[in-house]
Protein backbone atom coordinates (compact mmCIF):
# COMPACT_ATOMS: atom_id res chain seq x y z
CA UNK A 1 0.00 0.00 0.00
CA UNK A 2 2.89 2.45 0.10
CA UNK A 3 2.66 5.13 -2.55
CA UNK A 4 5.79 6.88 -3.79
CA UNK A 5 5.13 9.98 -5.88
CA UNK A 6 8.20 11.31 -7.66
CA UNK A 7 8.04 15.00 -8.55
CA UNK A 8 10.84 16.19 -10.82
CA UNK A 9 11.85 18.80 -13.33
CA UNK A 10 10.87 17.82 -16.86
CA UNK A 11 14.53 17.65 -17.90
CA UNK A 12 15.02 14.59 -15.65
CA UNK A 13 13.12 12.57 -18.27
CA UNK A 14 15.80 13.43 -20.82
CA UNK A 15 18.53 12.11 -18.50
CA UNK A 16 16.91 8.70 -17.80
CA UNK A 17 13.96 6.71 -19.08
CA UNK A 18 10.95 7.30 -16.78
CA UNK A 19 10.43 3.54 -16.43
CA UNK A 20 13.98 3.18 -15.10
CA UNK A 21 13.33 5.88 -12.50
CA UNK A 22 10.07 4.25 -11.42
CA UNK A 23 11.69 0.82 -11.25
CA UNK A 24 14.66 2.03 -9.19
CA UNK A 25 12.38 3.69 -6.60
CA UNK A 26 10.21 0.56 -6.55
CA UNK A 27 13.13 -1.86 -6.10
CA UNK A 28 14.78 0.33 -3.47
CA UNK A 29 11.54 0.53 -1.47
CA UNK A 30 11.11 -3.24 -1.76
CA UNK A 31 14.72 -3.90 -0.70
CA UNK A 32 14.06 -2.00 2.54
CA UNK A 33 12.13 -5.05 3.77
CA UNK A 34 9.23 -2.86 4.91
CA UNK A 35 6.79 -3.69 2.10
CA UNK A 36 5.65 -6.62 0.00
CA UNK A 37 6.37 -6.38 -3.71
CA UNK A 38 2.69 -6.43 -4.69
CA UNK A 39 1.83 -3.50 -2.41
CA UNK A 40 4.25 -0.83 -3.68
CA UNK A 41 2.99 1.86 -6.05
CA UNK A 42 5.24 4.44 -7.73
CA UNK A 43 4.15 7.40 -9.87
CA UNK A 44 6.09 10.19 -11.56
CA UNK A 45 5.08 13.84 -12.09
CA UNK A 46 7.41 15.88 -14.32
CA UNK A 47 7.11 19.66 -14.02
CA UNK A 48 7.68 21.85 -17.06
CA UNK A 49 7.97 24.97 -14.94
CA UNK A 50 9.56 25.35 -11.51
CA UNK A 51 11.64 27.79 -9.52
CA UNK A 52 14.48 25.96 -7.80
CA UNK A 53 17.69 27.51 -6.45
CA UNK A 54 16.40 30.85 -7.78
CA UNK A 55 16.33 29.46 -11.30
CA UNK A 56 15.33 26.45 -13.31
CA UNK A 57 17.65 23.89 -11.72
CA UNK A 58 16.77 20.25 -11.97
CA UNK A 59 15.25 18.58 -8.92
CA UNK A 60 13.76 15.31 -7.72
CA UNK A 61 11.53 15.07 -4.67
CA UNK A 62 9.81 11.88 -3.56
CA UNK A 63 6.69 11.91 -1.43
CA UNK A 64 6.42 8.59 0.38
CA UNK A 65 3.00 7.80 1.81
CA UNK A 66 3.01 4.67 3.96
CA UNK A 67 0.67 3.05 6.47
CA UNK A 68 1.36 4.11 10.04
CA UNK A 69 3.26 1.73 12.28
CA UNK A 70 6.85 2.05 11.04
CA UNK A 71 9.43 3.48 13.44
CA UNK A 72 11.24 6.76 12.87
CA UNK A 73 14.44 4.77 12.27
CA UNK A 74 12.77 2.59 9.63
CA UNK A 75 11.43 5.67 7.82
CA UNK A 76 14.82 7.40 8.01
CA UNK A 77 16.54 4.29 6.63
CA UNK A 78 14.02 4.11 3.76
CA UNK A 79 14.54 7.80 3.01
CA UNK A 80 18.33 7.43 2.94
CA UNK A 81 18.14 4.37 0.66
CA UNK A 82 15.90 6.09 -1.89
CA UNK A 83 17.86 9.36 -1.95
CA UNK A 84 21.15 7.42 -2.20
CA UNK A 85 19.85 5.40 -5.17
CA UNK A 86 18.56 8.50 -6.96
CA UNK A 87 21.86 10.27 -6.29
CA UNK A 88 23.70 7.35 -7.93
CA UNK A 89 21.44 7.67 -10.98
CA UNK A 90 21.57 11.48 -11.11
CA UNK A 91 24.85 12.76 -9.62
CA UNK A 92 24.49 15.98 -11.62
CA UNK A 93 21.08 16.89 -10.13
CA UNK A 94 21.57 19.47 -7.35
CA UNK A 95 18.41 18.73 -5.36
CA UNK A 96 17.27 15.20 -4.52
CA UNK A 97 15.03 14.79 -1.48
CA UNK A 98 12.24 12.75 0.10
CA UNK A 99 9.74 12.95 2.89
CA UNK A 100 7.76 10.10 4.38
CA UNK A 101 4.20 10.62 5.62
CA UNK A 102 1.99 8.16 7.49
CA UNK A 103 -1.50 7.15 6.40
CA UNK A 104 -3.76 6.70 9.42
CA UNK A 105 -5.31 3.22 9.50
CA UNK A 106 -8.52 4.68 10.90
CA UNK A 107 -9.13 6.93 7.89
CA UNK A 108 -7.59 4.98 5.00
CA UNK A 109 -9.94 3.09 2.71
CA UNK A 110 -9.82 1.73 -0.80
CA UNK A 111 -12.50 0.06 -2.90
CA UNK A 112 -11.51 -3.46 -1.86
CA UNK A 113 -12.35 -2.49 1.72
CA UNK A 114 -15.97 -1.51 0.93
Amino acid sequence: MPHFIVDCSENILELKDPKEILNEVFETAFSSGLFSRDAIKVRLNPFKYSLVLEGSSDFIHVFGNIMEGRTADQKAHLSRKIVSKLNQLFPEVPIISINIRDFEKSSYINKTML
